[in-house]
């Protein structure tokens, strides 16, 4: 499949499947990635500006850090170890640092910046390695991985850095979810190139089951994604009414997933063994 680069150059990029089935990867992957990522309009949601739309996404954000945070409280004790890995502007790691002790990890000068400043009680490092092996109880992943190109090294890494039993918790894209089939090369969540490895449902049950580091827990939904990659799709085809057809395609998206669980993004609890 071909997909334009609808947020920022336009250039055309090419999706293929991977040896791992189920698992696709952009080509070519630039050799000067970092420039796709700069864009005032790739972190704007950083910034408070006091606007409708702002306080709209800061309810519903608010949601969602909720719902994550539970995830969390219901596996790994109160006062764990937990590392956001991508943190950005560290929204997460602020809204869960006076119940854990917290790490968080962002290669973006400016979101790194940002949660520095943003935080109080998290220690926002410049390299994962200098976090001592063994010593995390959780890492979370919330729509990074498929920016990462070197997955296995960073899995082992991951895996190094966790204690035994330890989760690797990870947030992705589903593109065999509705709205990603309704949208088809106009679904925001290809995001290419930034988004360097696609998984579906059953691709990332592939990936896992093939590293006998990893035992998938659990799968769970992100049920805001639908609406939110719905809303971009739609403002990509330049589609009048976007807000309400967003809302008409997200919806439809959850409930048909309701039945046969291909949300629009998925959530994979991964123990360390």
């Amino acid at each position: 499949m071909k997909i334009k680069d609808h947020f920022l150059t336009q250039e055309i990029f090419e999706i293929k499947e991977t040896e791992t089935k189920g698992v696709f990867k952009t080509d070519p992957v630039p050799s000067n990635l970092s420039k796709y990522y700069e864009s005032e309009n790739y972190i704007s949601h950083h910034q408070d500006s006091g606007s409708l739309k702002e306080k709209i996404y800061k309810f519903l954000q608010s949601f969602n850090l909720q719902y994550k945070k539970n995830i969390l409280v219901d596996r790994v004790k109160k006062g764990a170890n937990v590392l956001d890995y991508g943190c950005g502007a560290g929204e997460f790691v602020k809204y869960i640092e006076n119940d854990f002790h917290t790490f968080g990890f962002e290669p973006n000068f400016d979101a790194r910046n940002a949660a520095i400043k943003k935080t109080e009680k998290t220690k926002i490092v410049d390299d994962i390695k200098s976090i001592e092996n063994g010593s995390l109880d959780a890492i979370t992943l919330w729509h990074v991985f498929e920016h990462i190109e070197n997955q296995t090294e960073m899995l082992t890494i991951f895996h190094d850095k966790l204690k035994e039993k330890g989760l690797l918790i990870i947030a992705v894209p589903n593109p065999t979810s509705h709205d990603a089939k309704h949208y088809k090369e106009f679904w925001a969540a290809y995001d290419v190139p930034r988004h360097i490895w696609h998984f579906s449902k059953n691709g990332m049950e592939n990936l896992i089951s093939k590293n006998p580091d990893w035992k998938l827990r659990k799968i769970k939904p992100l049920l805001l994604d639908s609406f939110y990659i719905s809303m971009l799709s739609e403002k990509y085809k330049k589609s009048p009414l976007f807000w309400l057809k967003a809302v008409i395609h997200g919806s439809i998206s959850n409930i048909k997933a309701l039945f046969n669980s291909e949300f629009s993004s998925l959530i994979y609890i991964i123990e360390k063994k």
